[in-house]
């Protein structure tokens, strides 16, 4: 009979008797071992399909139903933040150790193994802090709204920021190799500010000129900031190895 890992208690079955700990093989291939967490996290069903649906589709709506109160038919945001973050940060840390990541120069060996390190360990609890600095920015540009709406917002669109980056990453060397490459990528970030634009007006119902000034006056503060926190961490991570 099987024992669960965490209790050592024989069972039967997917879950333990004693301590409810789901019997998980971690030996298998990622793609497998990202889609059993992406269930797990997201308690796939139709919340899952909707939310994710109305996330990329409709830009905003799930922070506008949210806030005004229609919650039950959404996954909560913050176990979809957490589901699309591990689901971003498994597969850059993957693709860190593959060396795919690596500028010319670095050591396939000693840099990609640092780089996957931090991008699996250190760089998911930094941009989970830095969540509230992201609100804490749209709340100077929109003072009059309480701070609990914008770290919603923030959750929704860091959720999916990742998957955007995610589409982004694999076309990074590719653009250098084939225009049709370039033209993707530039898809894909036109489609990213033209989320955020559409995100902030249906949440904070200002007019287009003015979502344009404070969109672009906090995502470059939000990105000076992030860089600085990256290079600064990053760089004691090196001189402590």
């Amino acid at each position: 009979m099987p024992q669960c890992k965490n209790c050592q208690s024989g069972f039967q079955g997917t879950y333990c008797p004693t301590c409810g700990q789901r019997d998980i093989d971690l030996e298998r291939p990622i793609w497998q071992l990202v889609g059993d967490v992406l269930k797990e996290s997201l308690e796939v069903d139709g919340r899952a399909a909707l939310s994710v649906k109305t996330l990329f589709r409709h830009p905003g709506k799930l922070t506008y139903e949210y806030l005004a109160g229609r919650r039950q038919s959404y996954t909560p945001p913050l176990r979809l933040y957490l589901a699309f973050s591990i689901l971003f940060f498994v597969l850059v840390a993957w693709l860190a150790r593959t060396g795919s990541l690596l500028e010319p120069g670095q050591d396939p060996g000693f840099d990609a193994a640092v780089q996957a390190r931090f991008l699996s360990d250190d760089l998911p609890r930094l941009m989970f802090l830095l969540l509230p600095v992201f609100a804490l920015l749209l709340k100077t540009v929109y003072p009059g709204r309480l701070y609990f709406d914008h770290l919603i917002f923030s959750l929704h669109l860091h959720s999916a920021t990742y998957v955007i980056l995610i589409a982004m990453l694999p076309l990074e060397r590719l653009a250098n190799q084939h225009i049709v490459w370039m033209i993707l990528q530039v898809v894909v970030l036109v489609y990213f500010i033209v989320h955020l634009v559409t995100a902030m007006r249906r949440v904070y119902r200002t007019g287009l000129l003015g979502v344009a000034i404070r969109s672009t006056a906090v995502l470059i503060a939000y990105m000076m900031i992030v860089s600085i926190v990256i290079e600064n961490t990053s760089s004691f991570m090196i001189i402590a190895d």
